[in-house]
């Protein structure tokens, strides 16, 4: 393989500079004409119970809502916030997408529903989906590197959370509000329709909300499968997919009814939502291994008997959601705040007609926290976490033992200014304790810290430092693991003997705006000890690689921007421009090989194995470098945009992995808005892919069996009142 490491970071380099230079010339003719820095929307940021707005808190974030929330909405939460700096997505077929952010994604980012975990199994494997309705959001935060203070060590590598309005935060003005959609696409023929209402009487607030969604299969720009089998490998072949992808089908149902008494002296709400889902997997990913290897043991009979019908998920999860809180409750104290969830969570492997595996996760989780009164110019919080899920997986391809997931931690965090400096300061303490059926239970401790600092050099232009020392308990999968993952193709073998791992990031950031540009940049690097991922070994076993939980030292080391520009504003409408990239190189810190033994299970006994492993290298599946810029156009109630992404090819890869190629993704968006006395409503086209382009992205296991979607129109109507 070409060493290639040392030029890796010259692209996000000259991005930035590039960036910065188009840029400078434009901010200097602002402030030498006298104008006034632009006053930013003040968007709470709720995941913090200091509630800060996006430009008040110290720690990276970004926040989706309002128009640019309706525009990104997707069927999955990976795609819809997958435009943020920093941020991309897993995929495997249209109904599952987890975020990744900063080339981190599994356990290391936690999911949210009201700063309150998903409890779902979206963790456990690629082709499990996240149990949160994108289409239902108020608004979706993303916070970039450890949340740990916040989430626990679960968020080692950010968290997103989806805010939904099930729990009212405050009284609406009026006694009845809501919105409504409806809308259709042409890439899978998607019907979607969505409500939303909230009534006030006295000081309750109620909400009900809605969606169904039905999408057929969905067209592909060609052929489905890049690489079918083994080159030379000579068999009878089912013929290619072309132009649509089999089984990719999804059916999605949700919906919520709340209530929340918002008093003078406290509040307390409850909801009780369900999210159900049934999709497809698409054929050639969830497939067994001795079909593809029946030559090697004469095995007709063994073909035979593991012809299935094609694999489908059936998910349904029941959720409750509770929080309560006392204002001023001592003298020192500013309130005290519960946020509380139960949830029932169960989905299905269905091989045909036939259940493969039954996956449930049921469980609680729950955060007390007390908002201290301002003290000698001290603000903060202080507070507990504590929870427990039941995981259990029973059937065929039950890789990963069913197993109790215990959590308690504590919590502080403290802000003040100092002049033209903002300091955050936090600390966690967190204990994870693991009982699986069929072995001896594990317990961890994860201590996080964290300092972050806003340095404001003037009222338009401040600069941002951030240092986290993060910990985090390994998952049952990565310990227990022992047996055929099917949705990865391979066998899984855990390490029981894992520690946690370990994480030191250091960031700079700086924040310019003025009546013309908003300007954010960021450039980071985390330096992980003992870093827990997949390593492919080189043994095979029943036609399936198998692959191996380990650990190692690895750098994770970035960079992203985001250009907002106002281009002009006159008759003939406003336009602006928005300009973006990121870049991330992961990579393992080691060189040489050590050697490791381990035992693949194989009926009602084992096979040992001992082999070398590249203890240096990158690390898989890593997004590649991206550069995107959007052009927007607005006039009375019209709007309009029209913009472009490139993925540049990944050549960084880990041992056994293949480059994949770089594509450039083109979408276009108009709508009409017209306000009427009690409401308002609008009607949208959004063409994604319009050059229809094959693409394939890095971060998917399925990227040689199921490209993206091909050129789309969705269409539709959206009512406010």
């Amino acid at each position: 393989m070409p060493n290639t490491h040392r030029l890796s970071p010259v692209p996000s380099t000259l991005a930035v500079a590039l960036a910065l230079a188009l840029i400078s010339p434009l901010a200097s003719a602002d402030d030498a004409s006298g104008t006034t820095p632009k006053d930013l929307d003040a968007v709470v940021v709720t995941a913090s119970p200091l509630k800060g707005n996006t430009e008040s808190v110290a720690t990276p974030v970004d926040v989706l809502y309002g128009e640019d929330l309706d525009k990104a909405k997707a069927g999955t939460l990976g795609e819809t916030v997958a435009k943020l700096p920093g941020v991309q997505t897993t995929y495997f077929g249209t109904g599952v997408g987890r975020p990744i952010i900063r080339g981190q994604e599994g356990p290391r980012v936690q999911v949210l529903s009201g700063g309150i975990g998903s409890m779902d199994a979206s963790t456990v494997s690629a082709d499990h989906a996240v149990s949160i309705e994108p289409f239902l959001a108020d608004q979706i935060e993303v916070l970039k590197g450890p949340a740990t203070l916040l989430f626990g060590s679960g968020a080692i590598g950010g968290a997103v959370n989806v805010v939904d309005g099930r729990l009212a935060e405050s009284i609406p003005d009026q006694p009845l509000s809501g919105r409504a959609e409806v809308r259709g696409n042409t890439v899978n023929d998607e019907r979607t329709g969505m409500f939303r209402l909230d009534g006030v009487n006295g000081n309750w607030v109620l909400h009900v909300d809605g969606l169904v969604r039905d999408t057929d299969d969905y067209d592909i720009p060609g052929v489905a499968i890049l690489h079918d089998h083994e080159e030379g490998e000579e068999h009878e072949e089912a013929p290619q997919p072309n132009g649509t992808l089999p089984n990719s089908s999804v059916r999605t149902k949700a919906g919520a009814i709340g209530a929340t008494y918002l008093g003078d002296r406290g509040y307390f709400g409850l909801a009780g939502s369900t999210y159900r889902s049934n999709y497809g997997i698409p054929a050639g990913a969830h497939v067994h291994g001795e079909e593809d290897h029946d030559h090697d043991h004469n095995g007709e009979n063994d073909h035979e008997e593991h012809e299935e019908g094609p694999v489908r998920i059936d998910m349904v999860q029941n959720r409750l959601d509770l929080k309560a809180g006392v204002y001023n409750p001592a003298s020192f104290l500013e309130s005290i705040n519960l946020r509380a969830a139960w949830n029932d969570y169960e989905h299905v492997e269905l091989e045909g007609d036939e259940i493969g595996t039954r996956f449930t996760n049921e469980g609680y989780d729950a955060r007390l926290e007390a908002v201290q009164k301002t003290w000698n110019g001290w603000r903060g919080a202080f507070g507990l976490q504590f929870g427990s899920t039941d995981f259990s997986a029973v059937g065929a391809e039950a890789f990963v033992p069913s197993t109790v997931t215990d959590t308690l931690g504590l919590f502080v965090l403290q802000q003040k200014d100092f002049g033209p400096w903002k300091l955050e300061l936090g600390g966690r303490y967190d204990q994870v304790k693991l009982k699986p059926d069929d072995r001896a239970s594990t317990d961890f401790s994860a201590t996080n810290l964290s300092a972050a600092a806003i340095w404001r050099l003037s009222d338009g232009f401040d600069l941002r430092f951030g240092l986290d020392r993060s910990e985090r308990a390994p998952t049952n999968e990565e310990l227990f693991a022992g047996g055929t993952h099917v949705a990865t193709q391979s066998i899984e073998i855990g390490d029981a003997a894992l520690d946690t791992e370990k994480g030191v990031r250091a960031e700079i950031g700086a924040h310019w705006h003025t009546d013309r540009v908003d300007l954010k940049l960021a450039v980071y690097q985390t330096k992980f000890k003992d870093f827990i991922y997949l390593t492919d070994t080189g043994v095979e076993e029943e036609g399936y690689p198998v692959r191996l939980w380990t650990q190692d030292d690895a750098t994770f080391t970035g960079a992203e921007a985001e250009a907002k520009i106002q281009l002009a504003d006159t008759a003939a409408g406003a336009w602006d421009l928005r300009v973006y990239g990121d870049y991330v190189r992961a990579k393992l810190d080691g060189s040489g090989l050590r050697t490791v033994a381990f035992d693949v299970p194989h009926g009602d006994h084992t096979h040992g194995y001992e082999v070398d492993i590249a203890q240096g290298g990158y690390l898989p599946r890593i997004a590649p470098m991206r550069v995107g810029a959007d052009l927007g156009w607005s006039l009375g109630g019209w709007r309009a945009s029209l913009g472009a992404v490139r993925y540049s090819k990944q050549g960084d890869l880990a041992q056994n992995e293949e480059p994949s190629a770089g594509y450039t993704l083109v979408d276009a968006h108009v709508a009409y808005r017209w306000d009427r006395p009690a409401s308002s409503w609008e009607v949208f086209l959004d063409g994604s892919n319009l050059t229809d382009e094959e693409a394939r992205p890095h971060t998917s296991l399925l990227r040689d069996y199921a490209p993206l979607p091909g050129r789309g129109v969705a269409f539709g109507i959206r009512a406010y009142f």
